[in-house]
């Protein structure tokens, strides 16, 4: 058994607490929100955003920071990706030498072009940053419906304590020493599932989703492979796997927020109507800008940040994409 907090009281925090909960470990979550903690500790739910699951007596619910991290053996992050960089600020001076953080966020801060672990690092450099993805709605995690994973850690060691913590018959956990292909394949696909939206938005069919997917996941690759990231990892569980789940369930924020885009809405319009953090805004920003650094051609995003913050209409960027200059599937296979 160990010792676990979960920073963070929205639908995926709280499907990993009662994950964790059911595998035997003492779960404590902790909410910045007064009035999220009242609600968890009254209703033992949150009926904001995981309603109708109930959250055992046996997990622990505060707002007092200091008393959800003390002498734990996991902090795991699940704040939205626009909270890392605070939330791990307020975390200074607060924890022990090599004290492992699992973040579930998925997303690029838009100004620094970091990964989260990398803003965990930066704000806490003593610390052992793992991260935790894949295709996984909170939804499904909360109802102990079948699911598969990738720890990703700088040494083996603790990704195996991950996984081992983790892992039950209904939460499948790999392992992987690959963070950066891990972290660019969670965000990147929450902007392709914001293009896959649009095109249901705009009444497309399957054939022009299964083109989105299989050109978005293309472009992940070879940014990916340009940062340094393993080409295997985007064609894996956190790559083509979060891809998949992430463009055909209206689970999916992005998608949700990409039909209402495709439907005329605007994005603040369409955000609002989703009414939760659409993490592929802001993560398309920062992916024109890693596109631009590192001189990689990725049209789907550019024509997404053209819709979301050029006025460009969601049926014109469709049009964009197929009437581009004729070109080789893989340009490196010779005849």
């Amino acid at each position: 058994m160990a010792n676990i907090s979960i920073l963070g009281a929205g639908g995926w925090g709280i499907a990993i607490a009662i994950l964790l909960d059911n595998n035997g470990n003492h779960v404590t979550i902790w909410s910045a929100v007064d009035r999220e903690v009242k609600m968890l500790s009254e209703q033992r739910e949150n009926e904001v955003s995981l309603k109708g699951i109930k959250i055992s007596k046996d997990i622990q619910i505060t707002a007092d920071l200091d008393e959800a991290i003390k002498d734990k053996d996991i902090i795991v992050m699940a704040v939205a990706s626009a909270y890392t960089r605070t939330t791990a600020t307020r975390l200074k001076g607060r924890l022990k030498n090599g004290q492992i953080i699992v973040n579930l966020a998925k997303g690029i801060e838009d100004n620094t072009l970091m990964t989260l672990s990398e803003i965990i690092e930066q704000e806490l450099p003593n610390t052992d940053v793992a991260v935790l993805s894949g295709p996984s709605h909170a939804e499904e995690v909360g109802r102990g419906l079948p699911t598969t994973c990738v720890a990703g850690a700088k040494t083996k060691a603790t990704a195996t304590y991950i996984q081992n913590i983790f892992m039950s018959k209904c939460f499948r956990v790999y392992i992987s020493p690959d963070i950066l292909g891990i972290e660019l394949g969670g965000a990147l696909k929450n902007v392709i599932a914001l293009a896959a939206g649009i095109a249901d938005g705009l009444g497309y069919g399957d054939n022009t989703k299964a083109a989105l997917i299989t050109r978005g996941i293309s472009e992940i690759s070879r940014l990916g492979t340009a940062m340094g990231a393993n080409t295997q990892t985007m064609f894996g569980l956190t790559g083509i796997g979060d891809l998949i789940v992430t463009c055909a369930s209206m689970h999916s924020r992005n998608r949700r927020a990409g039909i209402l885009i495709g439907q005329g809405y605007s994005m603040d319009d369409a955000m609002k109507e989703v009414n939760m953090v659409v993490e592929g805004v802001q993560s398309a920003k920062a992916a024109l800008h890693l596109a631009e650094k590192y001189n990689v051609s990725m049209p789907i995003i550019e024509k997404v940040n053209e819709v979301l913050f050029h006025d460009l209409s969601a049926k014109d960027a469709v049009n964009d994409l197929m009437m581009r200059d004729k070109t080789l599937e893989h340009p490196d296979l010779l005849w």
